[in-house]
C-alpha cells in the first residue's frame, strides 16, 4: 500500500506497454519518446526544459537527444545567449515519428481504462492531480503539507 511503489510500479507497467508501440518500428526506448512527445506537444525546447518538464534525470535526457540526433529526428539550434545550450525541435523524420507514435499511445491510453467508468476516470485523473500537485510541492520545498 506505500503510495510511491505502486505508482512507480503502474508507470512503469503503462510505459512498458506504450513502448511496445514503437520500440520496435523506430528502434527509440522510453526516454527517447519522451523528448519526442514534449517537443511535438511544445515544439522548441531545450533539454533542460524537457527534463524540468518531464521530470526526467538531464543525464537521461542527454542521452535520448544525442541518440535521437544521430537517427536525424531531432534538429538542433545553437542559443547565441548561451553556448553551452540548444534549441531542440522535432525534424521532419522526428515529427513523422511524433505523428505515427502518439495517436497509438492515446488509444492505448484508452484501451487500459477498459471498463472503467468516465466518472471513475474523471475521479482518478482529479485525484491524480491533486496527487501529483501535492508531491510537486514536498519535492520543491520539503516541506510537510497540512492534512
Amino acid at each position: 500500500n506505500f503510495l510511491p511503489y505502486r505508482l512507480v510500479v503502474a508507470a512503469s507497467l503503462v510505459s512498458q506497454a506504450t513502448a511496445r508501440t514503437y520500440s520496435t518500428k523506430y528502434g527509440i526506448g522510453i526516454a527517447e519518446w519522451r523528448v519526442i512527445a514534449q517537443l511535438g506537444e511544445f515544439n522548441t525546447m531545450t533539454a533542460k526544459q524537457i527534463g524540468e518538464r518531464s521530470h526526467m534525470h538531464k543525464t537521461k535526457v542527454s542521452r535520448a537527444v544525442a541518440t535521437l540526433t544521430r537517427k536525424k529526428m531531432l534538429a538542433k539550434r545553437a542559443n547565441r545567449d548561451d553556448k553551452r545550450e540548444a534549441f531542440l525541435s522535432l525534424s521532419p523524420i522526428g515529427l513523422e515519428v511524433y505523428e505515427s507514435i502518439a495517436p497509438a499511445a492515446q488509444a492505448l491510453s484508452q484501451r487500459m481504462f477498459g471498463e472503467v467508468s468516465a466518472e471513475d476516470r474523471a475521479a482518478f485523473e482529479r485525484v491524480l492531480d491533486t496527487v501529483t500537485a501535492r508531491a510537486a510541492v514536498l519535492a520543491d520545498t520539503g516541506a510537510e503539507l497540512p492534512d
